[in-house]
């Protein structure tokens, strides 16, 4: 691709790479100018402009950002990903619903290195989004680029493709609530108002909603009649040591701990766990 200024006589048929306002109407950047528009700029008294004029190879912006977001999602739909239309060289990927964003970071890496004239940006690894957020953009920084090059940059997603959406597998959720003495019933209800309100966002139904008294034998027994996909508990206390009653109960119910604690804040008293092939989660007091 030539870029840069030209008289206006010989601009037909090149990319305007500027705006250009006139009397009544304004020519934007990336218009392919007509005969009419050129005379209509001579008329204006604009001796040149300046354009981007393709060369034999070259690719335009358009074409070629659809064809590396071809690429990077040859099944969107089996990726859990939408492909916008191509537009000024760009093209964006969006959740097609709610889930956990897998992003290989290296990959996106290797993308990028490939020419200056392509870009691919993503949310983080690990990111949760919900459907219709912006996932990924693929940009093509000038107006045409050599075809080789998108050839290139396809060929490396195809060998190694950086994104794919993880889905929600788990739809039904039993909540598990333990009340200590003296507790208040609205404090109940407000952590279960609260958890409703988290799932309902990930598309995942609330089974059922049990209180129990904070203890061990009670505890089990509430779990024992869990049947959701999943188990989560809520402690009246905060769950201080494995030995403590949200995972005593969970090893009593014959189920098993699988980290207790985390590095988040707030947050670190969580414990995750199982029962059979359910998880537990014992969200913090």
């Amino acid at each position: 691709m030539k870029f840069g200024p030209v008289p206006t006589a010989e601009a037909e048929g090149t990319i305007l790479a500027h705006s250009v306002v006139l009397a009544g109407r304004r020519l934007r950047k990336g218009r392919v100018l007509s005969g009419e528009d050129v005379a209509v700029l001579a008329a204006e008294g604009i001796a040149s402009l300046t354009v981007a004029r393709l060369e034999p190879g070259d690719v335009g912006e358009d074409e070629a950002a659809a064809r590396i977001a071809a690429a990077l999602a040859p099944d969107p739909a089996g990726l859990g990903l939408a492909v916008q239309a191509p537009f000024t060289g760009r093209v964006n990927l969006h959740a097609a619903e709610t889930g956990v964003l897998r992003v290989d970071a290296e990959a996106v890496r290797r993308l990028n290195a490939v020419d200056e004239a392509v870009t691919l940006a993503t949310l983080p690894d690990l990111s949760r989004v919900s459907a219709r957020d912006m996932v990924a953009t693929v940009k093509i920084l000038p107006y045409a680029v050599p075809g080789r090059v998108v050839d290139a940059a396809a060929d490396l997603l195809a060998a190694d493709p950086p994104l794919r959406l993880h889905r929600v597998a788990r739809r039904s959720a039993d909540i598990i609530a333990t009340r200590i003495s003296g507790m208040k019933p609205s404090v109940i209800e407000k952590g279960f108002g609260a958890i409703r309100t988290r799932l309902a966002a990930l598309g995942v139904t609330v089974a059922s909603e049990t209180v129990t008294g904070h203890e061990t034998e009670a505890l089990r027994a509430a779990l024992g009649q869990a049947e959701a996909e999943m188990i989560l508990i809520l402690g009246g206390s905060a769950t201080q040591d494995r030995g403590d009653v949200g995972p005593a109960a969970l090893i009593a119910a014959g189920g098993r701990i699988e980290r207790f604690g985390m590095p988040v804040d707030p947050g670190n008293l969580l414990f995750l766990g199982a029962l059979g092939d359910r998880p537990v989660i014992g969200l913090p007091g």
